[in-house]
């Protein structure tokens, strides 16, 4: 085959065949392409589109790029969930113990931060002495052993992947549907899970600003899976606002430990209990989301859940008498409230603009070698449709340096809009796509 042929080809909007997908992505993986050629061709993707059978195929040679994991020796059923980013997203701490409490082994192969989305090991790391870093065969061992493993990459998973959006990033050619799906679903799909649960976040902290957008993502991401074999499920999730309350990476462990025990942000918990609830529906532990619900509450209510979670974190070395005790947690030298700078009704929020006030007080990475202080972050209790008086607190800042603090205050405040009118609270969920 010749490269420009291909190039041509989907230039022209015409279809690729799997072969051609499947040689162009074995040979750009061995290094035997020019990038021009690759680049040449992500654009006219990125014009063109691809068909359904298409993205399957580029999808599936993406996965086959690299190692492929197979847990069933040690987990006859395994389900993944992933969600596509967000500010106060810490639902992984909390839904893969209720899963695993249930009955369903959970290993997960999590991220660092990313711009203003906090990361899950991150977060993790804020426990004295936990480490992401198994290898594949502790990996393994601790998902048989408890049911429960969150970890970094144990393996190389669709490498191709990781190449192509380096040309991505610097072709602008990233925000292309058939390429973000592809992109995520190959090292799903890599990582041997039999079942996915997709929470595809919209809105002013997510990568899809609008509903549609989320839809027509989370449809392909479901078409892919399901031609693929797998048991696929998407939740369009809100995120106009900060998921809960804490932004931040110790404050953000407390909520969800807080959660665990039957406390916490009402909207945080409705979540967790929608995701976790279509992860054992998928996993044929319930006949009906209803039933499955009830099981993923009582595995709150009676204490199985949380012990879950202690037994991960002290498996992979962490302190578990900070589950017990969350106030052993990292905390700030600095805790001051956020006033209301008016009186009226809060009538959005722009969520990535919190967000980077919490990597801006050290709680993220500006760039790859910043140094993450686990302790600080915010609070931030308002809501889309709250209420306030003028000097009445919106939430509070937690920090180690005045200065940050000063910017951090500055920040949250320029993200409020204001309203004179009533505003509607924003839905958790804008529908399910299977």
């Amino acid at each position: 085959m010749r490269m420009v042929d291909i190039i041509e080809k989907k230039r022209d909007g015409r279809e690729l065949s799997t072969q051609e997908i499947t040689w162009f992505i074995h040979t750009m993986s061995a290094d035997r392409m020019p990038d021009y050629q690759a680049a040449a061709l992500l654009m006219a993707i990125y014009l063109r589109g691809m068909t359904r059978r298409e993205t399957v195929d580029l999808t599936l040679a993406m996965a086959r790029s690299g190692d492929q994991l197979d847990l069933h020796d040690v987990a006859p059923f395994v389900i993944d969930k992933h969600s596509s980013g967000g500010v106060g997203d810490k639902t992984t701490l909390v839904v893969q113990p209720l899963v695993a409490a249930c009955g369903v082994p959970v290993g997960k192969m999590s991220g660092r931060g990313l711009g203003s989305s906090g990361g899950t090991l991150d977060k993790m790391e804020s426990f004295t002495g936990w480490r992401p870093d198994l290898t594949l065969a502790q990996f393994k061992k601790q998902l048989a052993d408890i049911g429960l493993v969150l970890a970094g990459q144990t393996a190389v998973l669709a490498p191709a992947d990781g190449k192509l959006y380096a040309l991505r990033d610097v072709t602008a050619t990233v925000a292309s549907m058939p390429l973000i799906a592809a992109s995520i679903m190959s090292k799903k799909l890599a990582a041997g899970a039999d079942a996915i649960v997709l929470d595809v976040k919209t809105g002013s902290g997510a990568f899809m600003p609008t509903v549609a957008a989320a839809q027509e993502l989370a449809q392909i991401m479901v078409d892919i899976g399901t031609d693929a074999g797998r048991k696929t499920v998407a939740l369009l999730s809100d995120m106009n606002q900060p998921l809960g309350h804490a932004v931040g990476n110790a404050l953000e462990v407390k909520e969800a430990i807080a959660a665990l025990q039957g406390g916490g942000p009402a909207d945080f918990w409705a979540h967790c209990l929608e995701v976790a609830g279509h992860m054992l529906l998928l996993a044929g532990k319930a006949g009906s989301l209803d039933e499955a619900k009830a099981m993923v509450t009582q595995a709150r209510d009676d204490g199985r859940a949380r012990q879950k979670f202690r037994a991960m974190v002290t498996a992979q070395g962490g302190d578990g008498r900070q589950v017990d005790d969350p106030a052993l947690l990292p905390v700030a030298s600095l805790i001051e409230p956020v006033l209301a700078s008016q009186a009226g009704t809060v009538a959005a929020i722009n969520t990535a603009a919190i967000g980077w006030a919490a990597v801006h007080l050290g709680g993220g990475r500006l760039v790859k070698t910043d140094k993450i202080d686990h302790a600080v972050g915010l609070i931030l209790r308002t809501k889309v449709g709250s209420q306030l008086q003028a000097g009445e607190p919106i939430g509070e800042i937690h920090a180690n340096d005045p200065a940050k603090l000063t910017q951090a205050r500055a920040e949250v405040l320029a993200a409020i809009t204001w309203t004179d009118e009533a505003v509607r609270p924003l839905p958790h969920f804008y529908g399910t796509l299977s």
